[in-house]
């Protein structure tokens, strides 16, 4: 009988304290208003200005620098082979883990995240999904993804694929304990979605730049409801621990476009 708590980091892209329902009277999501009410909030909560420095002290409990990641772009971004992660101290306690989303801390090996403590992982190259370590011609749907290093294609817009992976990891885990790292790369710019997520905003008369931003989140907002209905299903919502946050501050900032 596993009596160990699963644990689960969401960590979204580019999305601000005011970039939620209880925080923002423009946005619609219900989901995450339902966890800020019912979770613990830190108050005074610091992360680095940029995507991967975030993420490297995240993961390593260490200072960017120290981690030797203090930028987004020409390597910077690679984390020190000897830096320990997360996932690696999960999986010495047991647990299996699981990375979905955003990595932006190497391609190569010994940087991927198969080689720093993920069991299974389904990520793309760079940070933003179209840069130039990514597989040509991903846009955010029916993408191709690296699935333990793999190139796989994957049907469906890239917030939702995370989501339906990580349902699955967790699915299989059964009764093992897990550590599931959800970082999504929405809703970082370029802010492609479905029409139907961003067209409310639109009408009500917000530029489309942002009415797209707040699409995105609305998206994310969704799939968190499939996760929790998922945990309560499987009768793991009690025994979950789930932290969410954003990684450095909001994109999404109202401008006079039409």
């Amino acid at each position: 009988m596993n009596d160990k708590p699963n644990v689960i980091v969401i960590v979204t892209d580019d999305q601000g304290l005011g970039d939620v329902g209880c925080n923002n009277p423009l946005l619609r999501t219900p989901q995450l208003d339902l966890l800020r009410n019912e979770s613990i909030r830190l108050q005074d909560f610091h992360t680095e200005p940029m995507c991967a420095p975030t993420r490297a002290c995240l993961l390593t409990g260490m200072y960017s620098m120290k981690a030797g990641v203090w930028s987004t772009l020409n390597g910077r971004y690679m984390l020190n082979e000897d830096a320990k992660t997360m996932p690696e101290y999960f999986h010495g306690a047991g647990y299996r883990t699981g990375i979905f989303g955003k990595w932006h801390m190497g391609e190569s090996y010994p940087y991927r995240p198969q080689d720093r403590g993920f069991d299974r992982s389904v990520t793309f190259g760079g940070g933003v999904i179209g840069e130039t370590p990514d597989y040509w011609n991903n846009n955010y749907f029916d993408d191709v993804y690296l699935r333990d290093g793999q190139p796989v294609r994957y049907k469906g817009y890239c917030t939702d694929v995370w989501f339906r992976e990580a349902l699955s990891f967790i699915s299989d885990c059964r009764d093992e304990p897990f550590f599931c790292y959800l970082p999504t790369n929405a809703p970082h710019d370029p802010y492609h979605i479905g029409k139907s997520y961003y067209q409310p905003y639109l009408e009500l008369g917000l530029p489309e730049r942002l009415a797209r931003f707040y699409g995105m989140i609305a998206n994310i907002d969704e799939n968190i409801g499939r996760l929790r209905r998922h945990l309560i299903r499987r009768s793991i919502l009690d025994k979950t621990i789930l932290v969410f946050l954003g990684d450095n501050g909001s994109s999404g900032v109202q401008t006079n476009e039409r």
